[in-house]
């Protein structure tokens, strides 16, 4: 396990009680006993459904988002769902039911008030000074099927009065229903939702292959230029590169770039080769023999500048990078706000490469010793990161980045993060591709900030602070396949719309947390962490099924919001091998299993716990508690816990591996 200090551990600490602070804003309450249950400010109850997208687009564009709010009975808080189907599909399916006691008012936003009309993008407007009321949805009609869209897609609209949505029908097409018919024929959103999710990791997965085959071609551009006498230019070069017409010679770094043609390579041969700062401001390559060509910086700065679309620097060592005190973007002003200090921070400092505004450009095997970051990409879309080997100071203290990512969409992949602060971090960096990395950074192996739609995949993170996480509430974020090992935290999401599968955490404090919202965790393995997985969301929608969470000391932690159920459409988590009866031997448990439940978490680690648990008594109480909400217990819930595996094989290995390392007397 990574060991950790009060001063090291402060970001981690806000990092992760974020989701906690949501227990202390100041949501509606269910008024208790027979009070009236009135329409609320939306904004003032817990949301769920929608994209970031939708809401600021909305907000800034000035129109409608169809919403719903729901009071139920065993919930303190109201539930606000963006879009009508959302909920209807929320409560359809008896999730929320099961999570949140039985809906006893649901209203919906009512567009009889607004006289609507549509944007060529089918965005539902207001009548100049009309605003959108509510309306009871027992009573309404819905018109769906029509024109009417947000920017995530379809979207029915509700009416108060059925004559005013068969207008909006005949004008905009689609059918009006009632709310029943609504609910009954929403379908289960699940299986699309994971569909899009893989279609989108394969589209993104499909994009770095391309940006990676475009910086493979800038490796292998014809010699244009040499560095050094021309006397001897080909034994110098050696073979395996290829020699443009009319190759010229100069003494100096700077002045081979000036002098090669456009699209070819500044070659640099083995040495160390003493700069300021090298400025490539045109399309060539910059490259060297391997880490036997040396470009050492004069310690007080940024050492290589990718300043033109298509530059690249490749095959060879960076040493000499301005020291961490003279990071000069990161600065303490008080007077911006902690977004832009950040992005100043991370993403304007020193460096050994630095890509500025160079589209299609590329760093490619290149080894940097660096005080302070190692590659900053900074607004430059679809440049290619690869093979790079960054080696940052000892702690995260004294370190910074190995890789930044900012302001465009890039590509990270195949390269080695040893020290230093973060192995990669990305900020408004939306549908970049980080993959297939190995970090053993002081801090966070890949840390991301406000960016969406971006792939983290088939990364390995190591004695960590933190393996894999997600930070200011980004949307569509792809986060899998991803190997986390001996960290205090394995993933820690945030944000909404998410994709978190097949990652396996292994020997952390804490494995997978839970968080966020309409998150889908799917095929993940959790083995041997002190706690598997972290539940403290407030509002539980996210959905949590077909993962192998074995072999933890504490199966679940779960500390606020209400009950959460952790299986849809009968398909749940493995858990183990419980003592639980399968009678029909179908896979699946005869009973619901808690694993953050007093009894049930005690399963086969405490004596007598498997009679308590099987006695009339506690049977009966869950019984009750299934039927009454208001008895029901907070944590967590599996309705349908699988006897065996969903991933055998990687469970083993995973199994396996701390075994082995226990029989050798080293931390699993």
């Amino acid at each position: 396990m990574a060991v950790l200090t009060p001063a090291t551990t402060q970001w981690l600490a806000a990092a992760v009680a974020g989701v906690v602070v949501l227990a202390g804003v100041s949501f509606v309450l269910t008024p208790a006993g027979g009070a009236s249950l009135r329409p609320a400010e939306f904004s003032e109850t817990v949301t769920v459904g929608g994209t970031g997208v939708d809401q600021r687009r909305a907000e800034s564009e000035g129109f409608v988002l169809p919403r719903a709010q729901v009071f139920y009975s065993g919930y303190r808080y109201v539930v606000g769902y963006v879009g009508v189907e959302t909920a209807a599909s929320a409560l359809a399916d008896g999730d929320a039911s099961r999570q949140f006691g039985d809906p006893l008012t649901v209203y919906v936003s009512d567009l009889s008030d607004i006289t609507p009309t549509l944007t060529d993008q089918g965005y539902v407007v207001a009548e100049r000074g009309r605003h959108v009321g509510w309306a009871t949805a027992d009573t309404a009609s819905f018109v769906v099927g029509s024109d009417a869209a947000i920017p995530s897609g379809p979207v029915a609209v509700p009416f108060s009065e059925r004559a005013d949505a068969e207008r909006f029908a005949a004008a905009h097409g689609g059918e009006v229903i009632d709310w029943e018919t609504l609910r009954a024929t929403v379908a289960d959103p699940l299986p699309g939702r994971l569909d899009r999710f893989e279609a989108a990791t394969e589209r993104l997965h499909s994009w770095g292959d391309r940006v990676a085959a475009a910086a493979a071609d800038r490796r292998e551009r014809p010699v244009g230029a040499v560095v050094g006498n021309r006397s001897d230019i080909p034994e110098r070069i050696g073979p395996g590169r290829q020699l443009g017409e009319g190759v010229v010679a100069e003494p100096t770094v700077e002045d081979a770039i000036a002098a090669a043609p456009t699209n070819t390579t500044v070659y640099v041969p083995p040495g160390t080769h003493a700069v300021d700062q090298v400025v490539v401001n045109r399309s060539v390559t910059l490259a060297g023999a391997g880490n036997g060509t040396v470009v050492r910086g004069d310690g007080n700065g940024s050492v290589v500048h990718l300043r033109a679309d298509g530059a690249a620097v490749a095959d060879l060592r960076i040493t000499g990078v301005g020291p961490v005190g003279s990071r000069g973007g990161d600065s303490r002003n008080d007077t911006v706000d902690w977004d832009t200090t950040v992005q100043l921070a991370y993403g304007y400092g020193d460096a050994g490469v630095v890509l500025d505004g160079a589209a299609d450009a590329s760093v490619s095997n290149i080894e940097i010793d660096t005080p302070a970051s190692g590659v900053i990409v900074r607004e430059s879309p679809r440049s290619a990161v690869t093979n790079l080997t960054v080696r940052g100071a000892p702690t995260a203290r004294e370190g910074f980045m190995g890789a930044v990512l900012i302001g465009a969409p890039s590509l990270v992949q195949n390269s080695t993060f040893h020290d230093g602060r973060d192995g990669i971090y990305t900020h408004r960096a939306d549908g970049s591709v980080v993959r297939d990395n190995h970090a053993e950074p002081g801090r966070y192996g890949v840390h991301e900030m406000y960016t969406s739609k971006s792939l983290v995949a088939e990364n390995t993170v190591e004695d960590a602070q933190a393996g894999v996480i997600v930070m200011t509430r980004p949307t569509r974020n792809l986060v899998v396949d991803n190997a986390v090992r001996g960290s205090t935290y394995g993933v820690v999401p945030a944000g909404g719309d998410s994709y978190y599968a097949d990652n396996v955490v292994v020997d952390n404090e804490y494995g997978l947390q839970v968080a966020g919202g309409r998150n889908v965790f799917v095929d993940n393995v959790v083995v041997g962490n002190d706690v598997g997985v972290r539940a403290n969301e407030i509002l539980p929608s996210n959905q949590v099924l077909r993962n192998d969470v074995v072999h933890n000391d504490r199966a679940v932690a779960s500390t606020i919001g209400p009950l959460r159920v952790w299986a849809h459409g009968g398909v749940g988590n493995h858990w183990g091998r419980l003592p639980i009866a399968d009678s029909d031997a179908d896979g699946v448990y005869d009973r619901a299993y808690r694993p953050s439940g007093t009894v049930d978490s005690r399963l086969g680690t405490v004596r007598g716990a498997t009679a308590l648990a099987e006695s009339p008594a506690v049977a009966v109480l869950r019984r009750v508690q299934q039927a009454v909400s208001g008895l029901r217990q907070s944590g967590v819930v599996d309705t349908a816990a699988r006897t065996r595996p969903f991933d055998p094989d990687t469970v083993r290995n995973a199994t396996d591996r701390r075994q082995n390392a226990t029989r050798a007397g080293d931390e699993p």
